[in-house]
């Protein structure tokens, strides 16, 4: 936030009272923070908690005063006089702060910074320094009524100087307070400004802008990258000169059509590359206006056509695979499963749906870490499709299960000499970087149209083998117990 304060601290504001001087400084100071916020916008908790500070040092600040002047002053009516100022003071700073009328937050804090202001520069440079000099008079052994006179015996020239002081400030700090929203707004003008900038030249779409005759005036480094040109080399030249899609004059009558319309248009657009080659990108293209609605600039964001569908594929595969072995995920298992059991259907095939699990896996993590765990579970999927054949599908579920779908079977036989291999398969040690892990595998089985019931309940079924087969001693494979054997 900028340095700039509503309320300038000066040496002359002092009393000669330490205490008091300190406190009148730490005022000031949250006065100047509470403006500061207001000017910046801060958020509303942020500035409530700021002057909620400000009000209860303003009410500690009160009562040290009080004590003071009752030590020096005691029974005397200014120090009732200054306890009923206090008082006002609380009562008019809540009534601003409770304001229900229809100003905003922003209009009732800045009438609060206002009268604190006011308030704060009459306190100190009149109340207090009259109270405070009263108060060494007496300490020096001045009778009070005498340090009273002396106090109020104040020049033509210094009250009006104390009266020309008071103005000052309060123009001093309504015209601060604009100052510094000013400031604030140019900051956060600039922010957005070095933020565009930072986009512009970061971004991987290649981003060209031009006049209204479609001459370019800026460039960013992917649009340099992609026409392998330099930004000197682009600078003045007609845009249909680089991107020879917009000659094909059909597009360019659509695109100043929307241009008309909305100030907006999103398409293909065909333009040879460096090459020679045609090849599609997809351009967004939007018009920028000055404040007499006239336009003024056209935003051009080229974008690969071959990145988008590459883009489009990563993120079907990462929604439908699991991140650290790349198997089918759950997501993905549904589908196929849905597909195999409509083919063994059609075909009149065995499906075997299979939940693996393996044994030993725990104390692998347990020992090695979770590294060499992940190291595992990704020989493991690896092993697993191996065996698989393009008919198949081995899923993780997650943690150390998996699923297995081996369709195009015509008899369980076929089924069990499967199983044994993947077995063997998964008791070979595994090498880890500590040396070698040692897991086995416990399989549950069932069989569609056997087991003819929905996919989910033939993972159930399954999962209820995989739990004999745990309880048959492990590194076993066990049908579901459901399921009729022929």
């Amino acid at each position: 936030m900028t340095q700039t304060e509503i309320f300038p601290w000066n040496p002359g504001f002092e009393t000669g009272l330490p205490v008091i001087d300190a406190q009148h400084r730490q005022l000031v100071e949250l006065l100047n923070r509470l403006a500061a916020h207001l000017a910046y916008r801060s958020a509303i908790p942020e500035i409530e908690a700021i002057f909620d500070q400000l009000a209860q040092y303003a009410a500690f600040h009160f009562q040290t005063e009080e004590s003071i002047w009752a030590e020096y002053l005691d029974g005397d009516d200014s120090v009732a006089q200054h306890k009923l100022s206090h008082q006002h003071f609380v009562t008019e700073l809540l009534a601003l702060k409770h304001d229900r009328t229809d100003a905003n937050f922003e209009e009732i804090l800045e009438r609060i910074v206002s009268f604190l202001t006011r308030w704060l520069a009459f306190h100190i440079l009149d109340s207090d320094k009259r109270m405070a000099q009263i108060a060494l008079a007496v300490g020096q052994g001045v009778p009070l009524e005498t340090a009273k006179r002396s106090a109020e015996d104040l020049t033509d020239a210094q009250q009006v100087l104390i009266k020309t002081i008071l103005r000052m400030y309060e123009n001093l700090s309504s015209r601060t307070l604009q100052l510094m929203k000013e400031v604030a707004e140019r900051q956060r003008a600039e922010t957005k400004l070095r933020l565009f900038a930072k986009v512009f030249e970061n971004t991987l779409e290649a981003i060209c802008i031009t006049d209204p005759e479609r001459r370019i005036i800026d460039v960013n480094v992917a649009f340099c990258q992609a026409t392998k040109n330099s930004s000197a080399e682009l600078l003045g030249k007609p845009l249909d000169r680089i991107k020879s899609g917009f000659t094909d004059t059909q597009l360019a009558a659509t695109i100043a059509q929307a241009m008309q319309a909305s100030g907006h248009w999103a398409g293909e657009i065909w333009n040879r590359n460096p090459n020679g080659e045609l090849e599609p990108e997809w351009l967004t293209l939007s018009a920028i206006k000055n404040s007499d609605g006239e336009i003024s600039h056209y935003v051009n964001v080229f974008s690969s056509v071959g990145e988008l569908i590459k883009r489009q594929r990563y993120l079907e595969h990462a929604a439908n695979h699991d991140a650290l072995t790349g198997l089918p995920n759950r997501l993905l298992l549904a589908d196929r499963m849905n597909v195999a059991m409509e083919l063994a259907l059609r075909t009149k095939t065995l499906l075997a749906v299979c939940y693996l699990d393996l044994d030993g896996f725990k104390p692998v993590n347990d020992h090695w870490g979770h590294k060499a765990g992940d190291e595992v579970l990704k020989q493991v999927a690896v092993r697993l499709k191996s065996l698989m054949r393009k008919c198949d599908t081995v899923a993780r579920l997650g943690g150390d299960e998996f699923v297995l779908l081996l369709g195009n079977m015509t008899n369980l036989t076929d089924c069990d000499s499967f199983l044994t291999r993947v077995l063997a398969e998964i008791e070979r040690p595994t090498p880890i970087a500590q040396g070698f892990a040692y897991v086995s595998a416990s399989i549950g089985v069932t069989i569609f149209p056997l087991d003819n019931v929905p996919a989910m309940t033939l993972l159930l079924h399954a999962d209820q083998g995989l739990y004999q087969a745990k309880n048959s001693g492990k590194s076993c494979f066990s049908y579901c117990s459901a399921l009729p054997r022929q």
